[in-house]
């Protein structure tokens, strides 16, 4: 079950995705030429999907994965191009839709079912969970609560990622509230990395897992870090 404040946020995220920046990330998320902040965004996703691909085995032949939040789908064409079976999801249809479209003329494309839905919906088990910058608008104990319901199906790993808590961060989104909001998406929710570490490692909802790999990425305005649970 869902809490009220994690149903409100994934409203917001919706609506913010298929009504208001839908067109401004798609740009994002492609070749295309972006201002620079945004170019710092993209460089920052890149290399952080790239680190999360890195943890992911090279052939994943006869492996099943959820990309919980795939966005335009570019981790899930990569997954799928290394032989694994993907189901990726994502609140906004309007992404899901523009996703399956780019992936539709690549060889791989056969091995990704993509949908709209909540990350966390019961869509079957998997080998690796991956959730790309899924849970960075989650208060903490929301994010923790989706990652639990993610550990129910998961038999391998689980790498995911947050926003970090650290003072330079914090300036940068107060700084934010200060400016008219226009495309900017739902804020992003900060977690203390000690806190979020203590509590995987003492809620039973992780019982069978234990904290692997970590790395933060920092590219201008995108900060975000990774990390692994696995069995």
């Amino acid at each position: 079950m869902t809490s009220a404040t994690y149903e409100t946020r994934r409203g917001q995220i919706e609506t913010y995705f298929d009504r208001t920046a839908m067109a401004a990330w798609a740009r994002l998320t492609s070749s295309a030429p972006v201002s620079g902040i945004r170019a710092t965004v993209r460089r920052g996703r890149d290399n952080m999907r790239n680190t999360l691909l890195s943890w992911l085995p090279e052939d994943m032949t006869g492996l099943t994965l959820l990309d919980a939040g795939c966005g335009t789908g570019a981790l899930a064409l990569e997954a799928a191009s290394r032989g694994a079976t993907v189901t990726a999801i994502d609140l906004s249809p309007q992404l899901v839709a523009l996703a399956a479209e780019r992936a539709a003329a690549h060889p791989a494309a056969a091995r990704i079912k993509f949908s709209a839905g909540d990350m966390t919906d019961p869509v079957g088990r998997f080998d690796y969970v991956v959730c790309m910058d899924s849970i960075i608008h989650y208060r903490a104990e929301d994010a923790v609560a989706a990652l639990g319901r993610l550990a129910a199906r998961t038999d391998r790993a689980i790498l995911f990622t947050f926003a970090p808590r650290t003072a330079f961060l914090g300036t940068m989104l107060t700084v934010g509230k200060m400016f008219p909001r226009g495309d900017k998406s739902p804020s992003i929710e900060p977690q203390s990395e000690a806190k979020l570490r203590r509590t995987l490692a003492t809620d039973q909802k992780f019982a069978g897992f234990a904290m692997g790999r970590s790395a933060r990425i920092t590219s201008g305005f995108y900060f975000s870090q990774a990390m692994e649970l696995r069995k």
